[in-house]
């Protein structure tokens, strides 16, 4: 996609200019002294709001990409290594942060400086200061929206979401970057909606909140993360030639990288409703109950072997999504039934066991033997934005098997499987693919829906206060594919236990 750049020449221009990174992080002693981050509302009032708008202009004045001194440098960073639907989303955007802070305090000569942060649950608005468009205003982007309250979602902070880490059972990552971060760069739309979304300053308050609310949920010690010395948190994060950061650096603000928040409390209300005019409601959904959107006439497509171990076992074509949300029903071959059932079959009573957080009791949780099928997902393949779909301002709600009539608050936790606008689909063009897939094993044991050969694949439509109209994303197909591989972790990572050093 034209988002897209020449990486070799990124990186080699980057490897001769970095100052005080030349030294791996590693190197250096994580300090034990907290700087404290701010909300915005509060960073604006101190000494520090004014270095870090004269930073801000001296930066993006700085026209070389290769120089860590310009804004596109850190944009391009993003660009080039972010990880998203993959594991270490956050922790990765945790050692981006901590290196743009630094960067800031060598431009701006703040060495008090510390990345505020925009808590959208408090306001779903991007502060005015974002939106002032006078002349040499550095914070001002062009955004299709300031209102992210649609975006915004609960449900990562339920008793349920047990583990932290993707691929595990209710993992708080996964939960976490689905929604609410997705939706909030789909809603803004423009750069925000894109792997150029840090030339947005918005970017970095948003990913700090993101950070914040990580580190909220983490509290008190640590939770179900795996421990410091726990295999996951081996091997380095790479963001340029000559600047990378262990892993385990990443793994606590307070105790790695000495820094904290004003404000570690987790969100337990959505923010007011109200606009000018009219009530916004999350979700776009109105009332207590809702009908499942029809099912649209998409032509099927024939099961079939996609891959190693990969097998379709039936699909439509040919999907345009436009302002309507719409339902995509698919009929699995009649020799699907019987291993989607012995699957879901081997799979439920570790995948509960799992879910309430007994790990002895979960040792099987991979499912079916060696060589038959693990998993079940739904493929979005051969994804294209309209010039409209690009810029955003719109994402879809992704359910599995809605009933008739439902509820929001069950189907999210029990149908939805993610979320999908302009922003996913630059992540996946940003690694090299433009496929999207959604694990759907779970979301069955749930619902008991793996006698039937009919799936309904939901694409629920939410809207920011300004979106596009008409078509924004075509979808060569839409799938369930059978997999051999396991649907999630068999054994997930040592959780923290009394005698490890706290988070």
């Amino acid at each position: 996609m034209s988002y897209r750049i020449n990486r070799r020449a990124f990186l080699g221009g980057a490897a001769s200019v970095i100052t005080w990174a030349t030294l791996p992080f590693y190197a250096r002693a994580a300090t034990t002294t907290n700087l404290i981050r701010v909300e915005w509302q509060t960073f604006k009032t101190t000494p520090h709001y004014a270095p870090f708008l004269n930073a801000v202009r001296t930066m993006q004045a700085n026209t070389n990409a290769a120089d860590p001194n310009s804004w596109q440098y850190w944009t391009n960073v993003h660009a080039n290594y972010c990880p998203h639907k993959q594991p270490y989303f956050l922790a990765w955007h945790r050692g981006y942060l901590y290196y743009l802070e630094r960067q800031i305090r060598l431009v701006s000569g703040d060495a008090g400086f510390t990345l505020p942060y925009w808590d959208w649950f408090t306001n779903p608005h991007v502060p005015a200061e974002f939106t002032d468009q006078a002349s040499g205003n550095p914070l001002y982007c062009p955004r299709l929206n300031t209102n992210v309250y649609n975006a915004l979602d609960l449900s990562p902070w339920a008793s349920t979401t047990v583990n932290f880490q993707r691929g595990t059972v209710n993992s708080f990552e996964e939960k976490f970057e689905t929604a609410p971060h997705n939706p909030v760069h789909n809603i803004i739309g423009n750069s925000m909606a894109t792997m150029q979304s840090p030339r947005d300053p918005i970017f970095y308050l948003h990913h700090a909140n993101v950070d914040r609310l990580w580190h909220a949920w983490a509290l008190p010690d640590g939770r179900t993360m795996p421990v410091p010395s726990d295999p996951y948190w081996s091997g380095l994060f790479t963001y340029a030639t000559g600047l990378t950061i262990l892993k385990e650096q990443t793994y606590s603000a307070r105790t790695r990288l000495g820094y904290d928040y004003d404000n570690a409390s987790r969100p337990t209300t959505m923010p007011p409703q109200a606009q000018v005019g009219r009530i916004i409601r999350v979700q776009a959904s109105i009332g207590p109950s809702h009908t499942r959107p029809p099912a649209g006439s998409f032509t099927a497509t024939a099961a079939r072997n996609i891959d190693t171990g990969v097998r379709s076992i039936g699909g439509v074509k040919a999907v345009t999504l436009r302002e309507q949300s719409t339902t995509a029903r698919i009929t699995g071959e009649a020799a699907s039934t019987a291993p989607v059932q012995q699957l879901l079959s081997a799979t439920a009573a570790p995948y509960a066991a799992a879910e309430r957080g007994d790990r002895s009791s979960a040792a099987s949780v991979n499912g079916a033997a060696a060589g038959q099928y693990r998993s079940i997902r739904v493929v979005f393949d051969e994804i294209s934005l309209t010039q409209a779909g690009a810029a955003g301002g719109y994402y879809y709600n992704v359910y599995l098997n809605l009933p008739d009539r439902f509820d929001t608050d069950t189907a999210r936790q029990q149908n939805l499987l993610g979320t999908f606008g302009a922003f996913e689909i630059a992540g996946a063009s940003h690694h090299g693919m433009v496929m999207l897939e959604y694990p759907a094993t779970a979301s069955l044991l749930k619902t008991g829906n793996g006698a039937s050969r009919d799936y309904y694949v939901t694409l629920e439509r939410v809207n920011g206060p300004n979106a596009p109209r008409g078509a924004v994303i075509n979808v060569g197909e839409i799938r369930v594919e059978l997999s051999t591989e396991p649907a999630y972790i068999v054994s997930p990572a040592r959780s923290r236990a009394p005698t490890d050093v706290p988070y």
